[in-house]
């Protein structure tokens, strides 16, 4: 499963490879109520292929008809270069497209012809965002010529004279210990919220009958699947076995890495246990420090669906917080 930043790339690398021209929206600006943010995508081919969002529908709409009637094409062979569509600037265009009220959206509209440049820009694209590595699309605004630059700004969109510089990063992974109720729910709510999910638990005959279509499954140790895949700013480590043997070996290895976020599921008396019982693995009181136990945000739940609702709200919370700090 892909991130839908990640699909997008991936789809118009794709298209550009089987030697298809592709229509590239990219939100630039926003102002009120706006139904996506900047940075989101729209991408279409000339026979109406889609990829991505850029409103609830109706823009897309709008976008199809004037592809089918020529005037984008025609926009765009006048302006030569990448040109920018404002959207909701009136009551009765905000009315006609259905944008909440006082939602504007300010689109830059790119033509990618099907040539050697654009094919390797996409294909370095997509392999960054699939190796998990930070990469920013840079288009030049006067002749439309697309490159790719390790790393990202802080900003989604940074939009200059010359340039604009779209930051893209890598997909969120999580990684989940112990095959239970509470990890089908979280796995199920992760992937809604386009997380990698894998499930992890070495236990003989666990996993024979956990499954979750688009989860990886592994009775590899798991300290070894940390180590290996989840030791990133893009990953994450939810303890849910309560059975120390399996999430002591996680969280071991998870708290020495830069991973944004590590929890425990537990009481707040098997939290403490397992706090005193972790300097005994070799961690420092600053690593322990960073785990989340117990987990979740409280909002008194009891039932396995409850409780997955205050992990991934958790999750979600702390996953924002890193990205602001970064």
């Amino acid at each position: 499963m892909l991130s839908s930043q990640q699909n997008i790339i991936s789809r118009v690398a794709g298209w550009l490879g089987d030697g298809k021209p592709v229509w590239l929206s990219t939100i630039l600006k926003t102002w009120g109520s706006s139904p996506r943010p900047p940075g989101s995508m729209l991408a279409c081919t000339m026979d109406g292929e889609l990829a991505g969002s850029i409103s609830g529908g109706c823009i897309e709409e709008d976008f199809l008809e004037q592809l089918q009637n020529g005037s984008l094409k025609a926009q765009y062979d006048e302006q030569g270069k990448p040109f920018r569509i404002k959207y909701g600037i009136s009551a009765e265009e905000q009315a006609r497209l259905k944008l909440p009220c006082g939602g504007q959206l300010h689109v830059l509209l790119e033509y990618l012809d099907s040539n050697d440049a654009n094919r390797q820009v996409f294909s370095r694209l997509a392999a960054d965002l699939d190796a998990h590595r930070k990469v920013s699309r840079v288009v030049d605004l006067h002749n439309g010529g697309v490159s790719a630059r390790t790393g990202s700004d802080e900003a989604a969109v940074v939009i200059g004279e010359d340039a604009m510089v779209h930051s893209m990063s890598p997909m969120y992974r999580l990684l989940l210990l112990g095959a239970g109720d509470v990890a089908r729910y979280v796995s199920e709510m992760a992937l809604a919220l386009e997380y990698d999910v894998t499930l992890c638990d070495p236990r003989p005959r666990y996993l024979e009958n956990w499954q979750v279509e688009g989860v990886e499954t592994t009775s590899r140790l798991p300290d070894d699947v940390v180590r290996e895949r989840f030791s990133n700013p893009y990953a994450g480590v939810i303890a849910l076995a309560h059975d120390p043997r399996v999430d002591d070996m996680a969280l071991m290895e998870a708290l020495k890495t830069d991973a944004f976020y590590i929890g425990a599921m537990g009481s707040e008396r098997t939290s403490a246990a397992r706090r005193e019982r972790l300097p005994e693995l070799g961690l420092s009181e600053a690593e322990i420090d960073r785990l989340h136990a117990p987990i979740g945000f409280q909002i008194h739940s009891k039932t396995p669906a409850e409780i997955a609702i205050s992990i991934m709200a958790e999750v979600t919370a702390v996953r924002h917080q890193s990205k602001d700090a970064c």
